[in-house]
This record gives structure tokens, sequence and C-alpha cells, in this order.
């Protein structure tokens, strides 16, 4: 590896350590109905969203909430202390299109339809408000 790319790798990581994240891959839904509920929580308090996620009517909302309570879990562990009331929020959230499954269905005539079982990915970062 050269001079240059190793520089840059290592200011990569070192940007890592300052940010408290969490991520989790591979999400057997669509990105479409994922989005819908990462809409309702972004730029929100910690405590706010996951009120909101436990009483959404929405199946993903219950990945979103595990990756929201990662991404706190991985605040705290970082800064040695628990989190306080008002103190989080969810400051960037995305999610990304995973790998596709091809399926073929059984349709009249001899044909086959196509099924596309998508899967996503989510990444969820939380900080202070006044950072």
């Amino acid at each position: 590896m050269g001079k240059r790319k190793k520089l840059a790798a290592e200011a990569r990581k070192a940007a890592l350590k300052t940010q408290y994240f969490a991520k989790l891959k591979d999400v057997p839904s669509s990105p479409r109905k994922m989005r819908y509920v990462v809409d309702l929580i972004r730029g929100m308090e910690v405590n706010r969203a996951l009120g909101t996620l436990r009483f959404s009517q929405k199946a993903a909302s219950a990945d979103v909430e595990k990756v929201l309570r990662s991404a706190i879990a991985n605040w705290e562990q970082k800064n040695e202390r628990k989190a306080e009331e008002g103190e989080l929020f969810v400051t960037r959230v995305f999610v990304d299109e995973g790998a596709t499954l091809k399926r073929m269905r059984p349709a009249p005539q001899g044909r086959g339809y196509r099924i596309r079982k998508r899967s996503n990915h989510i990444t969820l970062y939380v900080d202070t408000k006044n950072d």
C-alpha cells in the first residue's frame, strides 16, 4: 500500500472513533418500506424516537429500534457513561439496498413470473446536539 493511501486509511479510522453509529445488514424487507420508518425518526431525540418506533404499526420499525438501541449502547460504551435524558439525537440515518434474491413463480400457459426478494442495510448515527 502506498504512503498516500495508508495516510488516508488512518485518517478514516481516526474519524470513525469519534462517531457513534450502528449498522444492520441484510434486513429482509425492501428499502422503500424501511425508508418510510427511518424518515419518521430522522433528527429526533433518541427517547422520543424509541417511543415512536415502539408504537409504530410498521413491521420494519422493530429492526430500526434494534439498530437505534445498538447505536445508543455504542455511544455509552465509547464515552464510559450513561446517556442523560434529552442528550442524544439521531443525527444521520440512511437505508441502502442490499442483495436481491431472484426467484421464479409458475404462471399460466407455461410462463414464469419473476419475484425479487429485496433486502437492505440500515446505518444509524447518534450524537449530542452541541457537537
